[in-house]
C-alpha cells in the first residue's frame, strides 16, 4: 500500500444567508494515497468545488464557514492551521487548478512572474536559478518555446496552453497532493487528451495524489482510480472505477451514468434525470434524491440512509441496499 496522504473525516461546510443555512458539503469523507486519483462526480450544485476549496481552507468568506470535520494532509490537521501556516502549505504540500484559466492568472503580470511567485515564496530561490527552474517547469508542461513564453501575458495564450501554465504553476513546488477542478472543461477534445495525459506522466513520474473534480465520465475512465459520487452535499457511493461502471449501487449514479449517450445506440430521445436537485436551503428530510428517484419507497422521504458495504471499498447510501 502506498502512502496516505490525505484524509478527510466529516468535513462540513455551511453558507450561512439571509434565507437560512446552506449546507453545501455535509458530512464528506475520503482519503487519498500517494500515486492515486480519487474522482469526484455530480451535478452542477452538488458540492464538489466547495469540497475542493474547503480542503485548502479558501471557501468564500463571510458566508461560507467550515464548521466540522477533519482534513488530516500527512497526519497534520488542515483545519487547525491558522492563516499564515496555511499560506506555507498551500502550493508546498496542497495546490488546486481551478476550472477557468483565465480567472486564476493575472492579466497584468507575465507568465514568468506567476511561476516563479510560488517557488520564491516557498523555496527562496532568486535570480538566474530561479528563471531556469521556471523554464525547466513549463517545458515540463509540453509548453513550446518556454524561454519566450516566460515573458508573456495571459492573452497571448491559447486556451491549452493557458490551462498548461495554471498547472506548472501548481506542480511548481513539487505538492504531494493537487486538486484539479474540472481543469478540462474549456478545452476541446485534443487538447484534452494530451493535458490528461501529462498529468498522468507527472504522477507517474513523481507519485503525486490527485483528487480530480469533473462531469465527464470519459474523463473518469482515463483518470480515476477511485470514484466518489457527490449528490446534495454528501457522497453517495464510493467505489473502484471499473465497480462504479460495471455495478453502479445507487440510483442516482445508476441515472448519471444512462445521461451518458451511447454512439451504438440509436434513440429517439436522450435520457436525463427527472426533476431538479432540491434547494440547499430546504433539503428533504429523508434521502435528497427520493424526489427523482424511480426506486422511492417511503421509508426514503422521512430517513437518510446508512451507509451500506456493498463489496470491498464498494460503499452506497440507499435504503435498496441496507
Amino acid at each position: 500500500m502506498s502512502e496516505l496522504l490525505l484524509e478527510v473525516r466529516d468535513l462540513r461546510t455551511h453558507f450561512f444567508t439571509r434565507r437560512g443555512v446552506v449546507k453545501a458539503v455535509d458530512g464528506v469523507s475520503f482519503s487519498l494515497r500517494a500515486g492515486e486519483t480519487l474522482g469526484i462526480v455530480g451535478e452542477s450544485g452538488s458540492g464538489k468545488s466547495i469540497t475542493a476549496l474547503s480542503l485548502v481552507r479558501l471557501v468564500p468568506r463571510p458566508a461560507a464557514r467550515i464548521v466540522g470535520g477533519q482534513v488530516l494532509l500527512q497526519g497534520e490537521d488542515l483545519l487547525r492551521k491558522s492563516e499564515s501556516e496555511m499560506r506555507r502549505i498551500r502550493g508546498e504540500k496542497i495546490a488546486m487548478i481551478l476550472q477557468d484559466p483565465l480567472t486564476s492568472l493575472n492579466p497584468v503580470l507575465s507568465i514568468g512572474d506567476q511561476v516563479t511567485e510560488a517557488i520564491t515564496l516557498h523555496q527562496g530561490l532568486r535570480g538566474r536559478s530561479l528563471w531556469e527552474r521556471a523554464v525547466d517547469i513549463l517545458r515540463k508542461l509540453k509548453i513550446p518555446s518556454p524561454e519566450q513564453r516566460m515573458s508573456s501575458f495571459p492573452h497571448q495564450m491559447s486556451g491549452g496552453m493557458r490551462q498548461r501554465v495554471v498547472g506548472a504553476i501548481a506542480i511548481s513546488c513539487q505538492p504531494k497532493v493537487l486538486i484539479a477542478d474540472e481543469p478540462t472543461t474549456s478545452l476541446d477534445v485534443t487538447v484534452q487528451a494530451q493535458y490528461l495525459r501529462l498529468l498522468k506522466e507527472i504522477q507517474a513520474e513523481s507519485g503525486l495524489a490527485i483528487l480530480f473534480i469533473t462531469h465527464d465520465f470519459g474523463v473518469v475512465a482515463k483518470m480515476c482510480d477511485r470514484v466518489a459520487v457527490m449528490y446534495a452535499g454528501r457522497i453517495v457511493e464510493m467505489a473502484d472505477v471499473r465497480d462504479l461502471f460495471t455495478t453502479p449501487a445507487h440510483p442516482y449514479t445508476e441515472a448519471l451514468m444512462r445521461s451518458v449517450p451511447k454512439l451504438e445506440e440509436q434513440v429517439d430521445r436522450l435520457y436525463s434525470i427527472e426533476g431538479q436537485p432540491p434547494a440547499p436551503d430546504r433539503l428533504p428530510p429523508g434521502c435528497p434524491f427520493a424526489p427523482r428517484c424511480p426506486y422511492v419507497m417511503d421509508r426514503c422521504r422521512t430517513e437518510y440512509p446508512p451507509e451500506v458495504t456493498v463489496s470491498v471499498g464498494h460503499t452506497a447510501s440507499c435504503w435498496r441496499r441496507a
